[in-house]
């Protein structure tokens, strides 16, 4: 390969909107690796629902411009799909509740079912890598960014439920990428605004934050992102994304796989990184593939420029090429499970169901008596729940208030308070029952109203700590 497609090799772009035969220029042009897709690029039909034969004829186009120069290997054609909040494809492709919803329902098994589902569903689109999933242990309210995109805040828990999910995928032909190494869950700051700071040791980093990439690590997974979160204990002032001591201590770890950046357009690396340095300092750093560089093109030329000056030198970038080339060979070669029995509604159903937390009330019989007001909530979700009430049997204008709280809310009151997303509002609410539901889906809305007309239990977990609400509450 020369120095040119060398540089291609570890870069991973987006693009704009519907501008699919430029981002297949590009990629021909400058022989990257391939592309991410967001989701302005995602194509809908007239309803606003994913096309879903558009995007596959999207995916494709940009796959056949990967292999323009011959390469034996396919491209990347990457997304993030963890459900919850971070989900770039939705109906008519399933729903996923927050990945809370695993460490809160604690079964590894059907984690690894719902990351074959959701893996399941991407490959006959033509995506063979997703960006989940999230293995951050989260330290609770004072994580503004992870928050319920962490399955727990117990080290060990989100260890078995990142690595089941990552399973689950790969089982069904996609490349799952854990992240963010190494640990966002437990820094204050947005780093898509900002740099965090995580002050942590690094023997607090091993007993806490790392070990759920300890466990995939030795379970043999492909990829492993970095964050943008400057560490002082490993390289003061430096993104770990674009630290070597970052890298260092993750081949500690024992990893052989990619190690590929977090999105290098965030405010935590343009703010001290212009132009094109910040890609050739994540490469010169340990980074194997870069991901969505501000300006692709710049990032290029820097790269090989870089490589010309010495400034970079040309063993780092052929470790990294040849990574990113070795496993998408394998990913060529690997054959696929069929997904899990039962559709994927009807697994993000059970998760819900299993996940759904009595933290205050009653455990069993119903807690309405029949009919029910509802209040609160993001956009669609009183519809929702409307809807989730009428199909078990509940009136809704009278009896109690039900109030719900979506991404980002702040503590409701009424007579029952129900946690969308993070369980962290409850903590303030004055309701004498909260419940945290974990998601937003209809499949989550009906096991909510199934426990509160008592036709269902709630067997969920709290998986971290809220409050005088210790991690492990809920109905016995």
């Amino acid at each position: 390969m020369s120095p040119e497609q060398k540089a291609g090799q570890v870069l991973l772009p987006s693009y704009g909107g519907q501008q699919v035969d430029a981002q297949a220029a590009a990629i021909e042009r400058l022989h990257l690796a391939g592309s991410i897709i967001m989701g302005d690029n995602v194509p809908r039909d007239p309803r606003g629902q994913v096309d879903v034969a558009a995007m596959t004829a999207v995916n494709q186009r940009l796959s056949r411009a990967t292999t323009a120069d011959g390469d034996p290997w396919p491209g990347i054609v990457g997304v993030d799909q963890e459900g919850g909040i971070v989900a770039r494809l939705a109906a008519p492709l399933t729903e996923w509740p927050t990945p809370m919803s695993y460490g809160a329902a604690g079964n590894a098994a059907l984690t690894r079912d719902a990351g074959q589902g959701v893996a399941g569903e991407l490959a006959p689109l033509g995506f063979n890598l997703d960006f989940a999933p999230d293995a951050d242990v989260t330290i609770g309210p004072k994580d503004p960014t992870i928050g319920a995109r962490s399955m727990s805040g117990d080290p060990a828990a989100a260890a078995t439920q990142s690595v089941s999910f990552a399973q689950g995928m790969l089982a069904a032909g996609v490349l799952p990428t854990v992240k963010h190494f190494p640990g966002h869950g437990s820094v204050t700051t947005d780093s898509h605004l900002s740099l965090p700071l995580q002050n942590a040791g690094v023997e607090e980093l091993r007993g806490r934050d790392w070990k759920p990439f300890q466990a995939a690590v030795d379970s043999g997974l492909p990829i492993v992102m970095t964050g943008h979160i400057a560490v002082p204990a490993l390289e003061p002032g430096v993104p770990a994304s674009l630290s070597s001591k970052t890298y260092a201590a993750l081949r500690g770890l024992g990893f052989k796989g990619v190690a590929v950046t977090d999105a290098l357009n965030m405010g935590a690396v343009t703010k001290q990184y212009p132009a094109g340095s910040a890609a050739v300092s994540a490469l010169a750093a340990g980074a194997d593939l870069l991901l969505m560089p501000a300006d692709v093109a710049q990032a290029h030329a820097a790269i090989v420029q870089g490589v010309a000056s010495g400034a970079l030198p040309k063993e780092r970038l052929d470790e990294a090429a040849t990574r990113v080339a070795t496993m998408m060979i394998w990913q060529g070669r690997r054959g696929s499970a069929p997904a899990p029995a039962g559709s994927g509604a009807a697994l993000s159903a059970k998760v819900s169901g299993s996940a759904v937390t009595i933290l205050a009330g009653s455990c069993s019989g119903p807690l309405v008596p029949g009919a029910v007001r509802v209040a609160g909530g993001g956009p669609g979700d009183k519809e929702r729940f409307e809807a989730a009430a009428a199909r078990a049997g509940l009136a809704v204008g009278s009896g109690p208030l039900v109030s719900l709280i979506g991404y980002g809310g702040a503590p409701a009151g009424g007579d029952i308070a129900v946690a969308l997303d993070a369980p962290w509002p409850l903590q303030g609410s004055p309701a004498p029952v909260k419940i945290a539901l974990y998601g937003r889906t209809d499949a989550a809305f009906d096991a909510l109203a199934a426990v509160l007309a008592g036709k269902a239990a709630a067997p969920g977990k709290l998986p971290a700590a809220v409050g005088p609400y210790p991690a492990g509450s809920g109905c016995p």
